[in-house]
């Protein structure tokens, strides 16, 4: 058996990343020889990306904007896989602020990790809809994601970066009916892959094989998963069992559609790449507006993915 280390895409594993939880489960990893570990990143070392560089993993799952800025810097990194075809980020406030479109941010308190990308998409957002997005108050909350129940105290009027299929779903003691969730790519947010499966270039030269077998288990899992959901919550079960079973359940259900376009799961689309680079060029997130050409390669991907 051939050892693969994975690392997934955020502090601790969420339905997102079902289809590489169901595959080693089922057993399609060791059908293929591989003995695959998954694991998060140590924020201390840096993020998914970081620890790919280092070659400290074979394989990790890391946002298309940060793989577009790291080609860029002419870092060896490579997209080989598409895991979501949405953008999964939100907007989120409460009735009782106020506000009911994106221009009414204008003037207030948005609760962000101000990276450059952020506050690049939360000014789109508020410009597009017609209000003046030099007007936004910042609220710096870091990595941290705001609570319903934390507006409703009024640390600030809106949050942005929480996913409509995950923080979003989670229960709160603000009752439902005043909860108000904007997916950002229904207000006007650019197309982009959320999330991306890729490696180090050094690997695509030296273990095309290793690739190729690790991405059709890979597939095999994500298309599974689409298709039944709620196959996958047993093993979130066990590598999760501080969140409630109805949450991964519900995330589950919400997020799976996302990870297929055409009925096909992995293929990274220059649709949602290139304008996307372009876009991150043009609010000053990218030096290189043509970052895009080369980070990624559906190379390896199954013929059947």
């Amino acid at each position: 058996m051939t050892g693969v280390r994975v690392m997934l895409e955020y502090f601790h594993p969420w339905p997102n990343s079902a289809g590489l939880y169901l595959a080693r489960e089922r057993g399609w990893y060791a059908d293929a020889g591989l003995d695959v570990e998954l694991i998060v990143h140590d924020p201390w070392r840096g993020d998914t990306l970081e620890h790919l560089l280092g070659k400290a993993v074979h394989f990790g799952i890391f946002p298309s904007n940060r793989l577009l800025v790291r080609r860029s810097l002419g870092q060896p990194l490579r997209g080989l896989a598409a895991i979501n075809h949405r953008g999964l980020e939100a907007i989120q406030t409460l009735t009782d602020s106020g506000i009911s479109r994106p221009r009414e941010l204008q003037g207030r308190r948005v609760a962000l990790n101000p990276t450059p990308r952020g506050l690049a998409m939360v000014r789109h957002l508020v410009k597009a809809d017609g209000g003046d997005p030099d007007a936004v108050i910042i609220v710096d909350k870091g990595v941290r994601e705001l609570r319903p129940e934390q507006l409703a105290m009024g640390e600030a009027d809106a949050s942005f970066g929480g996913y409509w299929a995950w923080e979003a779903l989670m229960t709160s003691a603000v009752d439902e009916s005043r909860r108000i969730v904007w997916p950002v790519d229904e207000i006007g947010a650019p197309a982009y892959h959320s999330y991306l499966l890729g490696a180090h270039e050094d690997l695509l030269d030296n273990d095309p094989d290793l690739i190729k077998a690790f991405l059709k288990a890979t597939a095999r899992g994500f298309m599974a998963a689409a298709q039944d959901p709620l196959s996958a919550l047993q093993a979130y079960e066990q590598v999760t069992p501080y969140f409630p079973s109805e949450l991964l359940a519900q995330s589950l259900q919400r997020i799976a559609p996302t990870w297929l376009h055409d009925g096909a799961w992995g293929t990274q689309r220059r649709s949602l790449l290139e304008p996307y680079s372009h876009w991150l060029h043009e609010h000053q997130v990218l030096s290189n507006a043509d970052a895009w050409r080369g980070a990624t390669t559906n190379a390896f991907l199954p013929e059947t993915a």
